[in-house]
């Protein structure tokens, strides 16, 4: 049973700072010189998309600057708003001194609800703050991305969320009520992942699991931390857990595993863009040309359920899952640019050799560029056999075939082109 007050709010929403002085962390935007600091002291707020990873104070950022400039302020969850609450809190705004419109997940929004944001962004209106841990450039549309300014959020670093904790223990009225000592804190850093509400949440749980005097130890926080995993939490660490388990399931080729941990993450209301993005990387880093189909199926899943959106889209991903994973599988093509990569990175810029060089002037032509280069299409079977590489790196052979009939075919093929050349 918990010890705090059953009718207090949660620590990190009693803990939200109302100042810019107070806020701890993104001091490269509200510190000294800070283009948001500057913006607040100047009165001139501009339109503005905060763009961070979950807990890093973006809802924080937003009420402060309304606290600050004394105007009115509205909220819309983008999970849950739609054009008509968007053009609602519009006709509200024409009556008043120019509030601020605080849009939660605004990349949730469709092309629609974002376009009916355009014409009071424009005019004066309103002043737009969304928030959103999704790259803008990708999830808002190009008329209204262009008439806000985008800033970018850091996590908090290991100082920031020290010196979050220490203050709220001395701060807070329901904590300061308890003895609480913080003996080790490396578990509370490494599960909070620079998210100031998780590690706030879990401060709370520690507070409400222990009575007497708190000595929090890793021990101690890992032993509270198991025992209060959420279902899901799309902004916290079952996120990562699900998605983790889900990818592995698909590679491990268990379809009913991958259904069962989908499952979790619809009900969830994972996005479902995010599912089927990380299904079309999988297509490809672990099934790749052991079946080139999948990634035309993972591809199409993306853009089946970007049109569907839920409830329908749960069935797109739940066929495309159960395809990858009962796919064969390789990481041939994965290996093969890694390999590469690395070899770029060891070697450097080596010299391209002249017969494959490109010579679109006289000049190049007279300096060799070019010169003895063997058009595939003018041999027998469509294949001249000409170095390609630079000298330094003749003979290296970056891809190797996975053991799979269809890649079986593909080292066949090699095989009988370059001989002994690659090894294949």
């Amino acid at each position: 049973m918990s010890l705090l007050n059953a009718s207090s709010p949660p620590l990190a929403e009693r803990m939200r700072p109302s100042k810019l002085d107070d806020l701890i962390g993104q001091q490269h935007l509200v510190g000294p010189g800070g283009i948001i600091r500057v913006a607040i002291t100047s009165g001139n707020i501009p339109s503005m998309i905060l763009w961070g990873p979950p807990g890093v104070g973006k809802t924080t950022i937003a009420n402060i600057i309304a606290n600050e400039v004394k105007r009115p302020f509205h909220t819309l969850s983008a999970v849950s708003a739609g054009v008509k609450d968007v053009r609602e809190v519009i006709e509200k705004a024409k009556h008043a001194n120019r509030p601020i419109l605080f849009i939660d997940e605004i990349h949730r929004f469709n092309k629609s609800q974002q376009d009916a944001l355009l014409g009071a962004v424009e005019k004066g209106t309103i002043t737009l703050i969304g928030a959103t841990t999704e790259n803008p450039s990708f999830e808002v549309n190009s008329a209204l991305l262009s008439r806000c300014q985008v800033y970018v959020l850091k996590p908090l670093d290991e100082k920031d969320l020290l010196q979050l904790i220490h203050r709220v223990i001395d701060r807070d009225p329901e904590l300061k009520k308890r003895s609480i000592t913080v003996r080790e804190h490396a578990a509370m850093l490494n599960i909070s992942g620079g998210d100031a509400r998780k590690i706030l949440n879990l401060l709370e749980l520690i507070t409400e699991s222990v009575t007497g005097e708190i000595v929090i130890t890793d021990k101690l926080v890992m032993d509270v931390a198991q025992k209060h995993i959420a279902i899901y939490d799309k902004s916290g660490e079952q996120h990562y857990d699900i998605i983790s388990a889900f990818i592995k399931s698909i590679r491990g080729s268990d379809p009913n595993a991958a259904v069962y941990y989908l499952a979790r993450m619809v009900e969830g209301g994972e996005d479902v863009k995010f599912i089927a993005r990380r299904m079309v990387i999988l297509a490809s880093e672990d099934i790749g040309n052991a079946n080139p189909t999948a990634l035309v199926m993972a591809t199409s899943a993306f853009q089946a359920v970007n049109v569907i959106g839920y409830p329908e889209a749960r069935i797109i991903l739940s066929q495309c899952a159960i395809y990858l994973a009962c796919s064969p599988k390789s990481n041939a093509s994965y290996m093969a640019i890694e390999s590469a990569i690395g070899k770029v990175g060891e070697t450097g810029d080596l010299p391209v050799p002249l017969s494959v060089r490109n010579a679109p002037t006289k000049l190049m032509k007279e300096l060799g560029y070019g010169k003895d280069y063997q058009y595939a299409h003018g041999f027998e079977g469509n294949f001249a056999n000409m170095e390609f590489m630079p000298d330094a790196l003749r003979g290296t052979t970056f891809y190797d075939p996975g053991k799979n009939p269809r890649e079986d075919e593909l080292r066949s093929f090699l095989r009988n082109l370059w001989k002994e050349k690659y090894g294949y």
